[in-house]
């Protein structure tokens, strides 16, 4: 499983531990994932998706799973969470 979050593509990033005496060694910072179910409105189901901490708290800036997906960027979506746009873009076309 890798360490990307499914809404927003934050992933490791690489640094260094400095030591008091300056040494530097190589080391990585995860992002804060959660394993969490999104409620869509508009499609009235839940979807698991395993998103950082920040994601989860823009979800619920901007008013659930589908103000959220009407904002993502195609491009840091996986491709689980791209279906899942669609079928929110397809169903409030319908409506």
């Amino acid at each position: 499983m890798s360490r990307v979050c499914e809404l927003t593509g934050k992933g490791p990033m690489t640094g260094n531990n400095v030591s008091h005496a300056n040494n530097k060694t190589k080391r990585r910072f995860l992002p804060n994932l959660n394993d969490v179910t999104l409620v869509s409105d508009t499609l009235g189901r839940g979807f698991k998706f395993r998103i950082s901490a920040a994601a989860l708290r823009t979800v619920d800036h901007r008013g659930g799973l589908d103000g959220f997906m009407a904002k993502a960027k195609e491009g840091e979506l996986s491709s689980k969470a791209l279906k899942v746009k669609k079928d929110i873009e397809k169903a409030q076309a319908e409506a």
